[in-house]
């Protein structure tokens, strides 16, 4: 329902999940999230050792896009526990904290680094010559520390007494149905009496503020940017036309014809992934928030676990383009495959000519 976490919204009163069934989402969740975190996993490894082993892209606007992958890759680790949330567990208080508070801070710093990699490259376009005199290039420590200290202590609010956890084991020892559970598993009572769900760990305002608050804002500042920037290179795109024109005579010349051709795909490559990375994360967003809203039990549902797990990781593939699509963080490690394949073929060579 917000950032990671993923809602129940079946009333005040926990329900108990049948094994099989739980089982059954269990294995739909690995089969979902698995793959996509290693993927999300390896690829940010890869662009991280390309910028590690580049000096020339040791700088501010890279250091932004270092965080970001280091965000994206903590991202990754978490994936496949993220939608288990969903899913309540016999765990005390603390380890329930720590399941719930430790991704949900993961997410929030990746989303706070997304924004500060955009709005960086954002100010180096819209002020070319003065960007490096903005707040963010003369305080890059304290632009850091804004995109993981405000997460960080957003997640850890439960943790300083914002949370249902009283009011919910007092109501859950109040409901008949839960006294049937716990007199059937008696033997296991110790850890059994506490059962761990979002709800006892996040109060409905406290997801309210995050999903309204933090999570909606940050999206739409990175669409407006984004429109913001692809409005300024049209601009600059129809004055440079007007320029081509007015010295070809108001012919148009073929430079003119591929510099349209350029800003047609970009435009493309911009739809194409808010279609493919966005779309998934806001369908999913809104899944939630009406759950929360009617009452209606989604995590039920094997399409809503589809639609957390590639939601989420929808939005952990950005980086990834942006990464791979810049050729100098990329650079480092194909000079490296070319190497082991030149090496490669020199020695099947080699053995051809011996036989």
């Amino acid at each position: 329902m917000f950032s990671g976490l993923t809602p129940t919204a079946d009333g005040d009163v926990l329900t108990i999940m049948d094994p099989e069934d739980k089982l059954s989402r269990e294995k739909l969740i690995f089969y979902l999230t698995v793959p996509l975190s290693s993927i999300i996993i390896f690829t940010n490894l890869f662009i991280i050792i390309g910028i590690a082993c580049n000096r020339q892209l040791h700088n501010t606007p890279n250091y932004f896009f270092l965080s970001l992958l280091v965000a994206d890759l903590c991202t990754g680790i978490t994936l496949p526990f993220i939608p288990r949330m969903s899913l309540d567990r016999q765990l005390d208080f603390r380890q329930c904290l720590v399941m719930y508070i430790f991704p949900n801070f993961l997410f929030l710093s990746f989303l706070f680094n997304l924004v500060m990699v955009h709005y960086e490259r954002y100010l180096c376009i819209v002020s070319p010559l003065h960007h490096s005199q903005f707040w963010v290039h003369r305080c890059f420590p304290l632009a850091l520390l804004t995109v993981w200290l405000p997460p960080l202590l957003y997640a850890s609010l439960p943790a300083f007494g914002w949370n249902n956890w009283i009011e919910a084991n007092s109501n859950k020892s109040l409901d008949s149905n839960m006294t049937f559970w716990r007199s059937q598993t008696s033997h296991n009572s110790s850890k059994e009496d506490e059962v761990c769900s979002y709800k006892q760990v996040f109060p409905k305002a406290f997801i309210y503020v995050e999903v309204c608050g933090l999570v909606l804002p940050a999206m739409l500042c990175i669409v407006c940017m984004t429109g913001r920037v692809l409005w300024i290179a049209h601009k600059q795109l129809q004055d440079i036309c007007k320029l081509h024109r007015a010295v070809d005579r108001q012919q148009t010349s073929d430079q003119e014809q591929q510099l349209n051709l350029r800003y047609a795909k970009c435009v493309a490559a911009v739809s194409l992934t808010f279609l493919v990375c966005w779309v998934p994360y806001i369908i999913y967003q809104l899944m939630s928030v009406t759950a929360l809203q009617s009452g209606v039990s989604l995590p039920s549902s094997s399409l809503y676990i589809i639609m957390s797990c590639t939601g989420i990781g929808s939005m952990a593939v950005i980086p990834l383009i942006l990464g791979l699509a810049n050729k100098q963080y990329t650079e480092p490690i194909r000079r490296v495959m070319l190497k082991l394949r030149n090496r490669w073929r020199g020695g099947h060579n080699n053995r051809d000519i011996t036989i």
